[in-house]
């Protein structure tokens, strides 16, 4: 089961990896049109996965409280929405094509501040990863394997286009393309480390797990909706993000319930 689980936790760190690759077989950045589309469908995955394979399990989890089962998912929910929104004002960071940074004033450079954005837009998916397959390991929690890794594969297809749309800027800028891959490639490397240290907790973690899966639900749509929606529809021809959006939306939900 061990080896599952380490093999789930690394597909998303591989997407990432994968993304971040690019810049050795791509010359030029990415157009804008590109940028959007791939923001739209990594946006639209991490919507269908914060329902499919977190608040709906997390609920189903509170059956026993009757029609006071969706409390714990309520109030998780808005515990990761606040969390996230303190990182966001605590920690210095520089969204794709914005000009001015968020959260405090720094000195750090800009692809600095761009890695600790897409840094902290990751933390959010390592522990939704982390807390599913606590609860598989469990085996207290109704999470399937097929659940488990169906969520694993959504967030490694959504890091895809991360790792590029960080990575290929990074080269822009001048950077050579190993330092541009293992600056995109490392921007993921917190999504593996936080599972896993969810996961060490498991035993600790199952009386609170439907808290924790609506948790890691809440802080994924502030990311979509704070970060995601306002890049994949800025500009003209917005509609190609919202096209994209909807299509990660689906992908994402048949893999969820194929898988689960």
């Amino acid at each position: 089961m061990w080896l599952n689980v380490l093999e789930g936790l690394t597909i998303p760190f591989i997407g990432t990896v994968l993304g971040s690759a690019c810049v050795f077989f791509m010359k030029r950045e990415l157009g804008r049109t590109i940028q959007r589309a791939l923001t739209g469908f990594a946006g639209g995955v991490m919507v269908a996965a914060s329902i499919w394979s977190l608040l709906i399990p997390a609920m189903e989890l509170s059956e026993n409280m009757g029609k006071l089962a969706f409390l714990p998912s309520f109030i998780g929910f808005w515990i990761g929405i606040l969390f996230l929104l303190l990182l966001d004002r605590v920690i210095p960071h520089l969204h794709l094509n914005a000009e001015k940074a968020e959260g405090p004033k720094s000195k750090a450079k800009k692809t600095t501040m761009m890695l600790l954005a897409v840094t902290l837009h990751n933390i959010p998916e390592g522990m939704a990863v982390g807390v599913v397959f606590a609860g598989l390991l469990s085996e207290s929690a109704e999470i399937t394997a097929g659940g488990a890794l169906a969520l694993a594969l959504g967030i490694a297809i959504q890091n895809f286009p991360e790792g590029a749309i960080i990575s290929m800027p990074l080269r822009a800028e001048g950077k050579t393309k190993n330092k541009a891959f293992m600056n995109g490639a490392l921007s993921g490397a917190v999504e593996p480390v936080g599972a896993l240290l969810t996961i060490l907790f498991a035993g600790l973690l199952v009386p609170v797990m439907p808290y924790l899966l609506s948790f890691s639900a809440g802080a994924m749509i502030y990311v979509v909706v704070e970060e995601l929606i306002p890049e994949m529809s800025e500009g003209e021809h917005s509609n190609v993000g919202v096209v994209m959006f909807a299509l990660g939306f689906t992908v994402m939900m048949a893999l969820d319930v194929a898988l689960g």
